[in-house]
Parts: structure tokens; sequence; C-alpha cells
């Protein structure tokens, strides 16, 4: 009975509740319609919202790759890929100076997925220097410890642009209509949007330019004292008691007599010493330790120098085997631990604080599989991961080369043979220079690279070496080590009209520096050599200074340079020669750290103007 009372219960319920339900539908036809928009509803409102998003967004498809950008920024603005691991194009870092937020977590905000690329040493070229920026469809990767799984969601990997290997992308535009281009036509825009990034960069670079401060003593008010921090002697010091190891067949020792000049060479006269191309680090520390507005308050400071020589703590583990990676890294992250616990560091997120590295901005670039980020290295485990670190964003790094599409990176020249003392020495090397008697139309020092298929180095020792029988051009043949003496290279480049500057294991060269010291015209095959790394240093008008003649056109058309330059008349070349001399010469030199120059601002000068500059507008 307790049973049958239960279910007795149960029915009447289940027929009232039907009954309602009818009545509010108003027949079983009601009920059916009902039933239609209950479960057609929320399929129609995900309809109109992927057509919202979809109206509103730009998709790319190119493979296996996906990009997405909304309408609120251009499809030429890189901004709107989403971040991944891989990269096809270089991406301009456009927040704003005070914004603290590093721009690996900005874009990392938006990563579909990340990817290591096993092949990146085989895809990469170190003659191609346009950066390509994609997004890889999200696939796990196992084969990274924590640590850089952790370092590869704060950076994305720099490839240089391989010329060799052009790829074929398809461009599908707003509302979803394809527009296939050709090749070529593809390529070309691609290097445009590349070259419009970085010249935005530079032109930022630019403004931070000091036009108003003659680098004289006495410029050191209103906040414009220089702090430099007093490092534990393992970070400079002892690295550089070091330099007997650091290179097996010679003795790295003597370049680092004379505050890092190196030895001196009484035979060019005074100010010029055998100065080595990785000597910047001790020759800027020894400058800012007697600069006048240095102050050993840290309160008083606006700009902060940490002398750490990352250069050398590469170079020291180069020539030695089965060095781990994690020993390799070892001292730079030493270095970070110890200024996070340094007040200044922490105020700004280390802003205000300047690294002066003395080797190329790829070799602190090392990625997660042991390569360089940026450049095809022959040996993969060379090279840190420095300047991945993401605490390393925030402050400004001098290099002797740039990576062009991080915004805190600065090209500083490479340090020459000359080390003027005085305002004299440098007039009487101007007057040395512009009076030089310039025997060979062109000059050319630097070893031909036969192993790499995409340089122009032996087509243009060819074309130095076979026109009217080498009468025009001279070569000095670095790979028999003629170039190992200053006093022939110096003697080359003053004796020659225009000196070939084609690029070499990265794109930059000490040699373009000391051809210009020297009175030669440089002759560049590629931008990146000159053109998109030194924004303090060299005028935004190349031609004021400069030939560029295009390495892939010049393979292309098969023209011999040297005739090419000889059609420059010579009124143009002594224009030219007399703005290297007279305007570009005294900025491209370091002065000995005792110098006395009044009347011209050497590259040191500039470089530290600038960054005063820089921090006061923070």
């Amino acid at each position: 009975m307790a049973k049958m009372a239960g279910i007795s219960r149960i029915r009447p319920w289940k027929k009232v509740k039907e009954e309602r339900r009818d009545q509010v539908c108003g027949s079983e036809y009601g009920t059916a319609l009902l039933r239609f928009f209950l479960y057609r509803i929320p399929t129609a409102i995900c309809l109109i919202v992927i057509l919202v998003l979809w109206s509103s967004s730009t998709t790319i498809l190119s493979g296996k790759f996906i990009h997405v950008c909304f309408s609120s920024r251009k499809l030429t603005d890189l901004y709107c890929l989403s971040a991944g691991s891989h990269s096809n194009f270089p991406i301009p870092i456009q927040h704003s100076h005070s914004d603290s937020q590093l721009w690996e977590s900005e874009r990392g905000s938006t990563t579909l997925g990340r990817k290591e690329d096993k092949n990146n040493s085989s895809n990469s070229n170190n003659n191609s220097y346009i950066i390509k920026q994609i997004i890889e469809v999200p696939e796990a990767s196992s084969n990274s410890n924590s640590e850089e799984s952790i370092m590869n969601e704060e950076k994305s990997m720099n490839n240089y642009y391989n010329s060799s290997k052009k790829e074929s992308r398809e461009k599908v535009a707003v509302g979803g209509a394809i527009k296939m281009g050709s090749r070529d036509e593809e390529e070309e825009e691609k290097e445009i949007i590349a070259m419009k990034a970085i010249e935005e960069q530079l032109r930022e670079q630019r403004s931070w330019i000091n036009n108003n401060n003659n680098g004289a003593a006495g410029k050191c008010g209103g906040g414009r004292g220089i702090y430099v921090y007093e490092l534990p002697a393992k970070f400079n010091k002892e690295l550089v008691g070091q330099c007997g190891e650091m290179v097996p067949w010679m003795n790295f020792c003597k370049y680092f007599n004379n505050e890092g000049l190196g030895e001196k060479i009484p035979e060019l006269g005074d100010g010029w010493y055998n100065t080595n191309q990785y000597a910047l680090e001790p020759i800027f520390h020894s400058r800012v330790l007697k600069h006048p507005c240095r102050v050993y308050n840290q309160e008083e400071a606006k700009l902060f120098y940490v002398p750490y020589y990352g250069g050398l703590d590469i170079l020291r583990w180069h020539f030695k085997n089965n060095v781990t990676y994690e020993l390799k890294d070892s001292l730079g992250l030493e270095l970070i631990q110890w200024l996070s616990a340094q007040k200044p560091w922490a105020k700004n997120s280390g802003k205000d604080h300047v690294f002066v590295l003395g080797k190329i901005s790829w070799d602190f670039r090392r990625n997660a599989n042991g390569n360089i980020n940026g450049y095809n290295s022959n040996n993969p485990s060379w090279g840190t991961k420095f300047l991945e670190l993401h605490q390393l964003q925030n402050p400004i790094k001098l290099l002797i080369e740039r990576q062009p599409w991080h915004q805190n990176d600065v090209g500083i020249p490479h340090p020459t043979f000359f080390h003027p003392h005085s305002d004299d020495d440098i007039f009487a090397w101007q007057w040395k220079a512009i009076r030089s008697r310039r025997k060979y139309l062109v000059g050319f020092a630097g070893g031909a690279r036969p192993e790499s298929s995409e340089n122009i180095r032996s087509l243009l020792i060819d074309h130095c070496t076979t026109t009217e029988g080498g009468r025009l051009c001279r070569h000095l043949n670095c790979k028999k080590g003629d170039c190992d003496r200053p006093k022939a290279v110096i003697e080359l480049f003053l004796e020659s009209e225009f000196c070939l500057q084609p690029p070499g294991d990265s794109p930059t060269r000490k040699s373009v520096f000391d051809s210009l010291i020297s009175g030669c015209i440089p002759v560049f095959f590629d931008p990146f050599t000159a053109y998109y790394q030194y924004p303090w240093h060299l005028p935004e008008d190349h031609g004021k200074y400069s030939v560029m003649i295009d390495k892939k056109e010049l393979k292309r058309s098969g023209e011999n340079v040297v005739k090419k330059l000889e059609g420059i008349s010579l009124e143009k070349r002594e224009e030219m020669r007399s703005y290297i001399i007279y305007e570009l010469m005294p900025g491209l030199v370091y002065g000995d750290s005792n110098n006395v120059i009044d009347k011209f601002q050497d590259a040191y000068h500039i470089a530290i103007s600038n960054l005063l500059q820089r921090v006061s507008m923070l």
C-alpha cells in the first residue's frame, strides 16, 4: 500500500505539470515550437558571435601557420600577429619607455602555443638579416628543462631571414577573400614591412640624442650623476685575469694593456694602439670611472652603469670542450641575482641601468636548443642566453652590434686602433688623412668565405684581383694573417678611395670604422652592416658617407663592383671624404681614459651624453 500510495502521489503531479505546460503553449504544436527555439537560440547566438569576430578580423594562413589580426589594428602592423616561438618578421617595440611591462610578456599574453624549432640552424643564413615573425600551431614540447621552458614562454626565437629559401605565403583579406601574390612580390612586401619597423626603432633611438651637450666636464648638474656599481671581481677583473687561457694560439693578454687599448703602435704616431675588436668593455669601464659626473651616492645618480664584462665571459669558454650550458650561463645569472638585491635596480626595474657588452648581440641570445637566436652558428654551443633573460629587457645595452628589432639594444662603434689624447691628436690625423695619396680606387681587407654560397666575399675578391690586372684594387688577405698587422690595414685604407665592407660572420665589421677614420669611403652590401646599427654615431643620410650596392642585385646582374665605383666622380669622392674626416671621424674613436679632448665629442662622449638624455626622459 505504501508503494502504491507513493506511485499515486507522483502520477497526479506529473499530470498536472503536463497540463500546465499545455496551457502555456496552447497545444502540442506550441510545445514543439518552444522546444525548437530552446534548442536553436544558443546555436544562433554562437553563429552571430562568430560572424562578428570574423568580420572584424584578418586571418592569415600559411601552411601550418595561423595568424589573426583584429580590425583595431592594420594588417601591416606586425603587432596584430599573435606571438609565437618562430620568427618571420621583426617586431617593433612600440610601448612607451615608462611602461614597466616587458615586451616579451606583452606578446606572450596572446600566445597560441609554443614549439621549439629543431631545424633552426639549417633554416637560417649568416648573410641574410631580414627577420621573420610567425605563429606556429600549438604543439607541446617535452625536451626542455623547467628553467628553459619558463624562459621560452617569455621570449621569441629570432632567426635571420633566409633569402635562399623563400616561402610562398597566402594572404587572406578581411572578409575571407583570398589574394594570392607572386613569391617575389610577397618577399618584397615582407622586406618593406621589416625595414619600416626597424627604421621606426632607429628614429626612436635618435630622439634620445642630446644635441645641447658639448661633452664638457662642467655639465653635470640637474641630477645627471652616474653611479658605477662596484661589482665583485669575478664579473670583470678576474675575467681579464683569465686572458692567457682565452685564445690558445695567441697571447690575448697583450690586448688588455693600457686599460684595454692594447700595446702602442709608435710607427703610426701618437694615440695609436693595437686594440682588439672585443676590447670595448674595459675601455668603456675605464672612461666611466673617471667621468666628471660620477657620483658615489646612489640617491644622487640618474644613470647606473653595470661593469660586467659579458663578452669576455663568453670568450673564455669558446675554445674549451665539454662546457655545459649551465656553466656558460652561470655568471650572468649570478649577476642578475646580485643586482636584484640592489635598491636602484628594484626601484625602476633596471630602466635606468646600462650594460656595455663588447661582443655582438647574437652571442648573448642562445636559445633553449643551444643555437644562437639570430644566425646559423657553426658551433651550436656558442654563446650565452644573458640577453634573453626577462630581467634584461628594460636596461639599455650598448653593443658593437645590436639586434635591430630590440628597442633597448643600441649599437656603438667598434674600437678602432686610434685613441687620441688631445684635440691636437685629432687635428693631426685629420690633416694626414685628408692629404693622403689615394693610390688605389678600391681596397678590401678580408678573407673569402667559400663555404658559404650566400657570401659575396669571393666574388668581390675576384673583381678586385682581376680588374685591369689588379691595378685599381688592392686586396689584403686576412686568411693569410695580413690583417693581424694594424699598420698594414691602416695603410691600405689611407691609400684607397673606397673600402669594400661585405658582411662576414655577422653583419658588422670593425673594419668599417678603421676605414672611416682613415677617410676611405665604405661600400656596403647589406644595410645591417651599418645603417641599422649606429643611430647615435652615424647620420641618417647614408649617402653622405657611404655607397650601398645591394648584394642580391649584384649577384643577379653580375656587374663588376670596381668598374661601378669607378663611375663615381672625383668631386663626389672628395665631398664624401671631407665629410667623413671632419664631421664623422672624431665621434667614431674612443679617446684614452686620461684624454683632454675639449673641442670634440668622441664615441664615448656621444654615448654617455645620450644615455643621460635617455634616462632623463623616463
